[in-house]
Parts: structure tokens; sequence; C-alpha cells
């Protein structure tokens, strides 16, 4: 099934690709799953294909890439995408034979016959990683859990480029350390939580929530004992795209109107009595096309049950999974205020008298479009 630039997602929509080798031109891109894509590819994913080629004018890569795996990999089966593949013009040309010239002037997908046989070569490796854990023992309710998590892995270097990756997630990682030193100065000063803290840093994020996957599949603590995890992955930076409010003084809550109705009030309450940031929501809609609430290691633990809340910039573009994310471009005071509102959110938790609810059916997830 050949797909040229004019066709558009509608009509897409109305064919039937199930199955099939579907080529690709136009503006579309072989995106990651961490990445937006246009409603044309969505459309396409959408359809089941056999698998997607992709004409791509840079085709052949100039460098290699170190990448071995990704999340198309290795994400929950039932959310896997079609396998996709870029590819010379010269391929595409032999594939479509003499129907190749007519192929500019298509504006509705069209079948070509043609015999293709292309084959996966998989290697797999075998690589230690691992989660580091903080603890700091509760009082009466030790026996119970409070998380604060975020992710400590990133691209590392390509070739001889290095990705920094200071907002994704070294700001996270930074909060995580300061928090865990705020809590043991608390309790040093005696001011101890009720409940158990641990504070974890996880790997394989940037894989495909590998490491956060392991923990609740093999956890340290009871995770029905864990009464909330609260993620921090990306809190240094502004959101370019954010044309409402007040940009330098905002914070993205992810996942706080979801499985505990206890979540969003004691947030909100602790943010309205000490940081006063704006909480944006706009991640919590159903309908989000970046699926921001599957994409970050608290997804784990919710689907296992235990309430999160997810803070966040909201940072996609230009410098998200790039080398230009770099501490320069931190903003230190906002990614402070953040980690307050962290603080305070997770000391009302660590200290009131019941566990978070769980009083909230958790959501399906669909097959993944980013």
């Amino acid at each position: 099934m050949y797909i040229g630039k004019n066709v558009t997602a509608d009509s897409i929509k109305t064919s039937n690709l199930y199955g099939k080798l579907v080529i690709v031109t136009g503006e579309d891109r072989m995106i990651g799953t961490r990445g937006r894509i246009s409603p044309r590819l969505e459309a396409i994913r959408n359809a089941n294909p056999a698998a997607i080629f992709y004409a791509d004018p840079d085709f052949p890569r100039k460098t290699a890439s170190s990448r071995n795996a990704n999340m198309a990999f290795s994400q929950y089966k039932k959310s896997i995408t079609p396998q996709q593949y870029s590819v010379s013009a010269e391929v595409i040309k032999t594939i479509l034979g003499s129907g190749y010239q007519n192929t500019l002037s298509l504006i509705t997908p069209t079948i070509f016959q043609s015999n293709v046989l292309f084959t996966i070569d998989k290697v797999t490796k075998t690589l230690q990683s691992s989660n580091v854990i903080g603890i700091l023992p509760g009082t009466d309710l030790k026996d119970q859990y409070l998380f604060i998590t975020a992710h400590y892995d990133h691209l590392g270097k390509r070739d001889t480029v290095v990705y920094y990756g200071a907002d994704d997630d070294g700001s996270g990682t930074v909060s995580v350390l300061e928090l865990a030193e705020a809590f043991a100065k608390a309790k040093a000063a005696g001011k101890e939580s009720r409940r158990t803290l641990v504070f974890m840093t996880v790997s394989g994020e940037e894989k495909g929530l590998w490491g956060s996957e392991y923990y609740t599949s093999h956890p340290v603590f009871p995770l029905d004992k864990t009464t909330a995890d609260l993620n921090i992955d990306m809190v240094g930076r502004n959101d370019n795209r954010r044309t409402v409010g007040d940009s330098t003084n905002y914070v993205y809550i992810v996942g706080d109107d979801k499985l505990s109705s206890d979540l969003k009030p004691i947030n909100e309450a602790q943010n309205k009595k000490y940081t006063n940031l704006e909480l944006d929501y706009k991640y919590n809609d159903p309908n989000d096309r970046e699926r921001i609430y599957y994409r970050s290691d608290h997804y784990n633990f919710a689907r296992n049950g235990v309430p999160i809340i997810f803070y966040t910039d909201g940072m996609q573009q230009p410098d998200y999974h790039r080398p230009t994310d770099t501490p320069d471009k931190i903003n230190y005071e906002l990614m402070a205020k953040r980690a307050q509102l962290v603080f305070y959110t997770a000391w009302e938790m660590a200290n009131r008298n019941d566990m978070l609810k769980r009083d909230i059916v958790m959501p399906v997830l669909q097959s993944r479009s980013n």
C-alpha cells in the first residue's frame, strides 16, 4: 500500500491497511514511541499494517546509531506499534516498479502488487543495571511506605556526541537527593515522618520503564502497603509550547485524578499553603495524544494499583532527547519550587492517619500513539 504526501489522515482511516506493507512518503518521520507523530502516521499505525517503510531522504545515515533498543521493542506487548523502517528512495522505486512515476499525483492510499521479502536480524544483549534505594524509617506507621522516584538513566554518548540529560532527568534525580536530605534533616531535628520514606532512582526508563517495571515485579516493600509514588521526571525547564498562564511559575500535574480521590485535594492544598505554583492539568486529559500518563516510571506503580502523582515541566521541544539538554538551561529557582511542592505533599501523605484511598478504577491502556 503506497501512501504519498498528498494523502490525508481521513482517507487512510477508511482504507484497509491490515496485514499490508505500507510505504510512506511526505512529511512523516519514523519517530520513536516517546515522540509526537503526525495524524497520518497515527492513522497508519492504528490500521495494523504488517510493516511500514518510510522513504527517508537522509538514508543512509552518515554515522551509525549506538541505540540498540527502544520502547518500540520493549513496551507492553499489547501496545507495540508496527515495525518501522527507513529505506532509500531506490528501494521504493524497486518495489513499485514502473508505477513509481505516477505516485506524486495520488490522493488516496493505493495498492501495488509486489513481492517483498525482508528479514530482521535481532541481537539480544544482557546488561546489568541497578535501581538505587534510600530508606528513612517511619515511626508508628513504619510498615507503610511512601515512594519518591526519578530515573537516572539517559541516552548517554552516541559516537562522539554527549547527551547530557540535564532536565531529563538530571533535574528529577537531583530533586530526589535534595528531598532525601530535607527529610533527613527534619528527622534529625525531631520531626520524623510516621510512614517510611523510600527514595528510589531507577534505571532503564529511557529503554522502556525497565527499572520501575522490575521493582514493581520484585518489590522490596509490599505494594499494598505503599500509599503512593510521587514521581519526578523533568522539573528544571519551561515548556516553550505553553501559551496560557505564567510559564515561569507552573508545573504539570499528571495522574492526580486517577486511582485515588485523595491525591488532588492533598496536592492542591499543599500548593495553596506553601508554593503557589500554577498546577496545569493538560496531560490529565484522557485524549492526550502524547500519552504522558503512561510514559514515566510512576506508570508501573499505577498499573499495580499504587496511587501516583507525576510532576513534570512538559519540555518536549526543542532540546528533548537532544545533546542540547544542558545544565545552563535549567531554571534552578523554579526547579527548587517544584521540589518544594513534592516535599510538602509527601510530608502530608507520610503523616496523615490513613493510607490514600484506592477508589478510582485504573484507566485502560489503549494502543499507544506516541
